[in-house]
């Protein structure tokens, strides 16, 4: 019989996740059932079966990702720098477990190479086994899966990838230095002399501290810098951004094409997730 962590709760009969957001909000799923549970020598790891969102990951007692609106998030880390690079042939996914980003990026026949670095191999097989509708079944024979530290493998990488995804969960415990600047200098020596890579900078409205150091430390290092949202209903606030670093120019946004096939993001969506909320704009305009 699977046993109830911390987080997950009984009432009146029904399963309920409870996930606390920086000690000031709360946010509870109504469960189903447990369909996997296991503590990993990295963490606690869980599929559940939610009401509305359907089978979740949740690591540490944190979404990390749903069957519902997963397909969002993997959509716009991928797609956005892989339309935006002129040629991506080798691809870097740091983090991404889910298979989510990866199973994206292997719809490009231009991409020859895409590494996924995970340390936790219990994430791939949980989401693969589970997730289907996240991980896609993923056995394309470009991927080449690492279970190891990405900031240790990054830092053995020069000159070697044409975009590299930063798929990280949250800056707390091991992946906070997924956002120190010691980090993103070893993704830029990691990439070519055109290369430019994302990142996944948390919420403007409830992360802003986050996003803005990850935009000034990316600003540091990379001569050309965007920042882009999307919406995802499952995260705190829903509005979600990401962050580029390029060593090239970024095209216009007009000048994006897509071909692709996916439920969320098309031409339109890619072109316009760069127009930022005046809120945003003045935000960034102090960080250079």
């Amino acid at each position: 019989m699977v046993r109830s962590p911390k987080y997950i709760e009984k009432s009146q009969g029904t399963l309920w996740l409870t996930e606390d957001e920086r000690d000031h909000l709360k946010i509870s799923y109504r469960i189903k059932d447990i369909l996997h549970e296991e503590t990993s020598p990295y963490q606690h790891v869980m599929v559940l079966d939610s009401h509305d969102f359907g089978p979740m990951l949740v690591l540490d007692g944190v979404v990390q990702t749903t069957s519902m609106d997963g397909y969002i998030y993997n959509e716009m880390i991928a797609h956005v720098p892989l339309s935006v690079h002129p040629h991506p042939r080798n691809v870097l996914i740091i983090g991404g477990g889910d298979c989510g980003a990866a199973n994206e990026a292997a719809k490009y026949d231009r991409v020859e190479r895409i590494d996924l670095v995970e340390i936790d191999e219990a994430v791939v097989r949980a989401s693969k086994r589970y997730m289907p509708e996240v991980s896609g079944g993923l056995s394309d024979p470009r991927v080449r899966y690492h279970y190891e530290d990405g900031v240790k493998f990054v830092q053995q990488a020069a000159a070697e990838y044409d975009v590299i995804i930063v798929d990280s969960s949250d800056p707390v415990g091991p992946a906070k230095q997924l956002f120190e600047f010691d980090f993103y200098q070893n993704v830029h020596r990691a990439l070519k002399e055109d290369g430019l890579m994302v990142c996944q900078s948390q919420s403007p409205i409830f992360h802003a501290d986050v996003m803005l150091k990850s935009y000034e430390r990316i600003g540091r290092l990379f001569p050309h810098r965007k920042l882009y949202t999307t919406v995802v209903p499952t995260y705190p606030g829903g509005l979600w951004s990401f962050t580029i670093g390029s060593k090239r120019a970024l095209p216009a946004p007009e000048s994006i094409r897509f071909d692709k096939k996916a439920r969320y993001a098309n031409e339109e969506i890619l072109r316009q997730c760069f127009a930022l909320p005046t809120f945003l704009q003045e935000m960034l305009k102090n960080q250079g």
